[in-house]
């Protein structure tokens, strides 16, 4: 026999307020706070609200913040980094959460969403897919309590040696003063940020939207920059809620890594956040099985702590699953398409060049009898 569905109700500001701060040890991501929400609309997104979920008793479960996307061939409702959970996260628990989920959007009034997209820690009907991944799901947490020095320690020997050669190779960290963010990341740190998209294959955001991030979320924001004499070489902003910290964006020119620059932002941005009553920083996603292209990154950030933190991965809950395995079959057909295209075209390279080599022999061998 199944558990009764969850009853949820919308949250404004101050109820989600009242709720974190009466359980001050739950973890909520910035990515869950009504201050996200409002850096949602700044762009041109369409947030649903913040909803809280809870059993037959009354019992606070599980908050969850919502975004409406509509890309083609679908639409989705999508939980960035969520759900954030009050009561034990057990299987039954994610259960009654999904199928509650899934009724709240299949009566919703204003949108017809093919999925709902959240994290799920013990997968099980109704999540299934992805039809794309959405969030990492590994990461490394570096912990801000112990002592400077302890925590300096801490660090691999690599880690440490890189520091003190960016300080010998005249690296500066310098933090941008809030009234300058837009002006020096729009001509001095964006274009970096496009130098390190095309290095490591991934696609940026627009300046846009790292400058409305700055705009709208600067209470809970850092900018930190390394500079050799006037050269910016390397950026981090870091987010900060309830004491626990994320480098959330960063961007490195070639010159940055040949004088170790990177290595001394990030402790001088860990001496930052400590004093300012942070107790962890999370250094975003490692490689993982869904995410093997953050090899590179994870070589780096393992430097920093050996803790690696699992982060439940991304699932979608149809709404509607005969048609959303009809466009989960046409999205993987087109995915598949382009490499068998460029499969057959190597294979055709490969004939066609072998048949050459072949005529090449035939003619010598001609020319001999």
């Amino acid at each position: 026999m199944s558990a009764a569905p969850l009853t949820y109700s919308p949250l404004d500001r101050a109820a989600f307020d009242a709720i974190a701060a009466a359980r001050p040890e739950v973890v909520i991501p910035i990515e869950q706070t009504p201050d996200w929400v409002e850096f949602e609309q700044a762009l041109g997104r369409t947030p649903l609200g913040i909803w809280a979920y809870r059993d037959a008793s009354g019992t606070l479960v599980a908050t969850a913040s919502y975004v409406h996307v509509v890309r083609r061939f679908r639409e989705s409702v999508v939980v960035v980094n969520g759900p954030v959970w009050f009561a034990e996260r057990t299987p039954v628990a994610e259960r009654q959460l999904m199928e509650s989920v899934r009724g709240q959007f299949r009566e919703h009034p204003s949108v017809d969403p093919l999925y709902v997209r959240m994290q799920v820690a013990t997968p099980q009907a109704p999540a299934t897919g992805p039809i794309e991944h959405g969030w990492y799901e590994r990461e490394i947490v570096v912990d801000l309590t112990p002592s400077e020095p302890e925590l300096l320690r801490s660090f691999r020997p690599n880690a440490r040696n890189s520091i003190r050669r960016a300080q010998r190779n005249g690296v500066e960290v310098r933090h941008i003063p809030r009234e300058e963010w837009k002006e020096v990341f729009a001509t001095q740190l964006f274009p970096i940020m496009q130098e390190t998209a095309e290095r490591d294959g991934f696609q940026s955001f627009d300046s846009a939207y790292y400058e409305t991030l700055l705009a709208v979320l600067g209470d809970h924001l850092r900018l930190l920059v390394a500079y050799r004499g006037e050269t910016p070489l390397s950026w981090l902003i870091t987010t900060e809620y309830r004491g626990y910290s994320v480098y959330y964006f960063a961007g490195s020119t070639h010159e940055a890594r040949s004088t170790f620059a990177p290595y001394l932002l990030l402790w001088e941005a860990f001496k930052v956040l400590k004093a300012a009553g942070n107790t962890a920083c999370g250094l975003t996603g490692i490689v993982s099985e869904n995410y093997p292209g953050l090899a590179n990154v994870t070589t780096f950030k393992r430097n920093f702590s050996k803790n690696v933190v699992v982060v439940p991965t991304t699932f979608d809950i149809p709404l509607s699953p005969v048609r959303y395995a009809a466009v989960a079959s046409l999205l993987g057909a087109r995915r598949t398409a382009p490499r068998t295209a460029k499969a057959a075209v190597r294979r055709v390279r490969v004939l066609a060049q072998r048949a050459v080599g072949r005529r090449g022999r035939v003619g010598v061998e001609a020319e001999q009898t």
